[in-house]
């Protein structure tokens, strides 16, 4: 039998993309978006078809099977492989040709779903199946699941809009698909002509045939005569055991060019499936529905009701007509296409939301996309949630409504030995109930490991035999995919959870359902995640990456050198730690925590890089420098000679000779109190007190922002305050994993605090944004058992929120300008910017701050190794966004290190909203 070793250098040998058998790359791809774990062999990433071509046959020759992966994001185990990876979304992504004329695209099988739709809507074409994860799963992927969407209701599945496939078998064999014999392999055609009968009768269930009946290889009957045998229709669906898709042809259609959607509001779930297929005959593009269980929050912008049910209709005329006819109990009609994207985010970040439970639960995929007809979708549903209940089991079922298939998290314990029986029998008498109502097992996603052993209660022995045969035919070595769809695998065996010990680190990075929000297509789009992903568009770089890599060190199998893990330690390395995933992941995943753990674990007892001792104890040095006056001597120095552990390719900032405290100790109190008075001995004023906190960057690097808060505090009524003694956020210590130091250093912030006596139920505002976040979410993490952290942490404003709340009848002084700049990440995924976004409409400044990361990051820009990718973060939306800019706009951004960064790439001074503020009060407004 050949070795890996031998099998990666013969993979070398025969292929131009790469070959990597590394820890690193195999941890990467254990699993999918499932709850399933495999561990291949290796990697192999094709450039082209021939690549592939040589990859399936030396994989033949010596007895590998393979798996073919797009995006990573199947939610049936069907991405994962024990053979070789051919990871066909590295190099195979293109989009061949698009003729506008027949409204077909020539694509690759690693194209992104949302490229081809953006590359063809300017035509007014679209692709018209649309999976939720349509901005990173592949087209290959939708054609190996027949993936679906909300809008196969007016446009089909991938199935129907596919015209022709060209494909590799194993053993490297092509083939082109389309309509006809011509293609297919030896021994095809007359296996059909000998099942004409079983072909005809026995896919469909008691009720008939409907649309999303997706399960086994149940799209056989394309190739029956009367349907004008068609291959390439019935290939589709076949989740990699049959071939590798090389290149597709597939249809566009025509988009409406102004859709309305209407939300319909039902007294409860059963109410809405039970009028979801009486909408069906006005016509809808799609029909989606869920219940309060699963919108929670977001409820408030939705009419009347306990579920919905959202059908987009082509004009706002036939959203009426539709209106008319709907027995809602209240309605609402959404033309505005920024509202009703935010109407769709809810529905769309449901793979990943329904995984958190109401109670707090995580709930687990496994029985994603059942279908029924649609006429049977209300009494299916009943009798779900009744099984569930049964089982003791609770789950929030939303999904494509005019078209029968649900969607739903479940949350299993596939941990424990008694749990994982139950997760088995539970299974198996859904399936029953599915089948019991003509349903299918799979109605978009395939069924992979989760529910292929499930398939002969949904098809006769007949059937099954015919599934066996025809893979047999495609695939006689076995080498394609094997364990899925015939002969498969058990559903409660290789699933992820049991390689993980039992500890709450793991079950932080068990979270990851691996839905790959991470992985957007979108450079552009309105959230931070992953910023150096998406400069280097390195799965290793995602969160989700870097979450598997966590994973897999945890479980010991692949990597196996533990907290010590060089893989783990390099994937990481380039988080920025902006928390993104915390707001832009569905889950909600904390890949900044994550990091800051592993630091402090893998630097433990050791010398750490000198960075972490520079930048990690930045506090500690400025605040030495600021006691000893040495502010002019190192910033000669730094200006002379560079710094040992730092980037010699940016500039230090300049250390401030004037700290904001030394200025706050010795400035004189105005003479009046009330609006424009208070000062260090200030009596109460209208506005009460505040307590302004003087952050690491504020106190030492940035002071004048200080000064300029205290200037709008006061106009704005407010008595000013500033604790006596040191305090410190611990976001630097935080950052580079000294979590002990951070810990020691909080303490004896909260001693400080408490000794300056600050006023009990007064806001703590903190200016920069960074320190601000760190101290509502770290403080009360890292010290969980000290009551003062959490009354800290629930006392921290923003400059934006404390006039808001605490001074909501101050008018701001009229700039009347436009703005541009940097919304800090750790303000858009821990605080929120409405506050801010309101207090600059007041104050007249027009227009968004950019998205994104700014990319230096606090000492991540500073840091060896960093530079380059720093810089393409900032040009990937900041500095486009300043150089757009009008002219004479007022540049923002409230992060000390935004503004670095926009200082020494963009060329101009950006300034704090408090210092605009009070540029305003004297009528003294820079030029940026």
């Amino acid at each position: 039998m050949t070795s890996p070793g031998e099998l990666e250098r013969t993979l070398r040998a025969n292929l131009r993309g790469e070959v990597d058998f590394g820890a690193a790359a195999r941890a990467l791809v254990t699993m999918d978006a499932s709850n399933y774990r495999r561990v291949p062999l290796g990697v192999a990433s094709p450039r082209d078809a021939e690549d592939v071509a040589a990859a399936l046959r030396v994989c033949a020759d010596a007895g590998v099977p393979v798996v073919p992966r797009g995006g990573g994001t199947s939610i049936a185990g069907q991405a994962t492989g024990t053979g070789v990876v051919l990871d066909l979304n590295r190099h195979m992504d293109a989009l061949v040709s698009v003729d506008p004329a027949a409204r077909t695209a020539v694509v690759q099988p690693g194209l992104a779903l949302d490229r081809l739709r953006a590359a063809v809507r300017p035509y007014g074409l679209t692709f018209g199946p649309d999976p939720s994860t349509r901005s990173r799963c592949t087209l290959g992927g939708m054609i190996g699941n027949n993936a679906c969407g909300a809008h196969s209701v007016a446009w089909g599945t991938t199935a129907d809009n596919v015209a022709e496939l060209a494909v590799t078998t194993y053993g490297g064999v092509p083939h082109r698909l389309g309509t006809g014999w011509s293609g297919a392999p030896a021994g095809l055609r007359e296996l059909v002509a000998g099942n004409l009968a079983v072909l005809r009768t026995g896919l469909y269930g008691p009720f008939g045939d409907f649309p999303r009946r997706i399960s086994g290889y149940g799209g056989m009957d394309a190739l029956l005569p009367e349907r004008g045998t068609q291959l390439a229709r019935a290939f589709c669906g076949s989740e990699g055991t049959l071939g590798v898709v090389t290149e597709a042809v597939v249809r566009l259609v025509e988009l409406p060019p102004a859709p309305v959607l209407a939300v319909l509001g039902y007294a409860d779930e059963s109410a809405a499936a039970e009028a979801a297929a009486g909408l069906l005959p006005y016509g809808p593009l799609t029909v989606e529905g869920m219940a309060h269980d699963l919108v929670g929050g977001f409820a408030a912008g939705l009419p009347r009701g306990g579920a919905w049910l959202f059908a987009e209709m082509p004009d706002e005329g036939a959203a009426r007509v539709l209106l008319r006819g709907a027995d809602a109990v209240d309605a609402l009609l959404v033309a505005d296409p920024a509202a009703q994207r935010a109407l769709w985010r809810i529905r769309e970040d449901a793979a990943g939301t329904a995984t958190r439970l109401p109670s707090g639960a995580m709930a687990w995929p496994g029985w994603e996309d059942c279908a029924v007809p649609p006429a049977r979708l209300g009494a299916y549903l009943r009798d779900f949630r009744a099984l569930l209940a049964a089982h003791g089991l609770h789950g929030s079922p939303y999904g494509h409504f005019g078209e029968g298939c649900v969607h739903v998290r479940i949350d299993f314990d596939l941990v424990t030995r008694e749990g994982v029986a139950r997760f088995r029998t539970f299974s198996q008498e859904l399936a029953d109930l599915v089948v019991a109502h003509g349903g299918s097992l799979s109605g978009e996603h395939g069924d992979g490991q989760a529910r292929a052993e499930l398939l002969p209660r949904m098809y006769g022995a007949d059937v099954i035999a015919l599934f066996g045969a025809y893979k047999d035919v495609w695939d006689p070595a076995g080498g394609m995919n094997p364990g899925m769809l015939v002969r498969p695998s058990r559903l409660d065996e290789d699933l992820r959870f049991a390689v993980l010990p039992d500890t709450a680190f793991a079950r932080e990075v068990a979270r990851c359902v691996g839905v790959a929000k991470c992985r957007s297509a979108d450079p552009g789009g309105s959230g931070v995640m992953c910023p150096s992903y998406r400069v280097t568009g390195e799965e290793r770089h995602s969160t989700r990456g870097r979450a598997r890599l966590l994973h897999e060190m945890l479980a010991g199998e692949i990597v196996t050198d533990g907290w010590r893990s060089t893989e783990v330690a390099e994937a990481l390395d380039l988080c920025l730690g902006c928390k993104g995933c915390l707001s832009d992941c569905p889950v909600g995943v904390d890949m900044a925590a994550y990091k800051a753990e592993f630091l402090h674990r893998h630097w433990a007892g050791r010398v750490r890089p000198l960075a972490h001792y520079l930048l990690g104890g930045l506090p500690y040095w400025l605040r030495l420098v600021a006691r000893l006056r040495l502010a002019a001597v190192v910033n000669a120095a730094a200006r002379r000679l560079p710094l040992p552990g730092l980037t010699r390719a940016r500039p230090l900032p300049p250390v401030s000779r004037d700290p904001f405290t030394r200025w706050w100790r010795t400035r004189r109190a105005p003479a009046a109190t009330g609006p424009g008075g208070g000062g260090p001995a200030a009596t109460a004023t209208p506005s009460g007190t505040v307590t302004l906190w003087p952050d690491t960057f504020t106190e030492y690097l940035a002071p004048e922002t200080g000064r300029a808060a205290v200037r709008v505090l006061e106009a704005a009524g407010f008595a000013v305050t500033v604790p006596r003694g040191p305090v410190c956020c611990g976001l630097t210590y935080v950052s580079t994993g000294r979590l002990d130091r951070a810990r020691a250093v909080l303490r004896r912030t909260l001693d400080a605090f408490d000794a300056s006596g600050g006023a009990v139920g007064a806001p703590v505002l903190v200016l920069e944004p960074s320190c601000a976040a760190a101290l509502r979410t770290e403080l009360p993490a890292l010290l969980p058992e000290d009551p003062r952290a959490h009354r800290l942490a629930a006392a921290v404003r923003t400059f934006a929120e404390t006039l808001e709340e605490f001074a909501p009848h101050w008018q701001p002084p009229r700039l009347d300008r436009p703005v541009a700049g940097q919304a800090h990440c750790h303000q858009h995924a821990v605080l929120g910017d409405a506050a801010d976004r309101r207090l600059r409409g007041r104050a007249g400044l027009a227009g968004e701050l950019s998205g994104g990361c700014c990319g230096l990051a606090g000492n991540f820009g500073f840091e060896p190794g960093h530079h380059d990718v720093s810089v393409a973060c900032a040009e990937e939306q900041l500095l486009p966004s300043l150089r757009e800019a009008p002219e004479g706009a007022a540049v923002q951004a409230d992060g000390f290190s935004c503004r670095t960064q926009i200082a020494q790439l963009g060329g101009v001074r950006a300034r704090h909203l408090a210092e605009l503020l009070a540029e305003g009060l004297t009528g003294t407004v820079q030029a940026p």
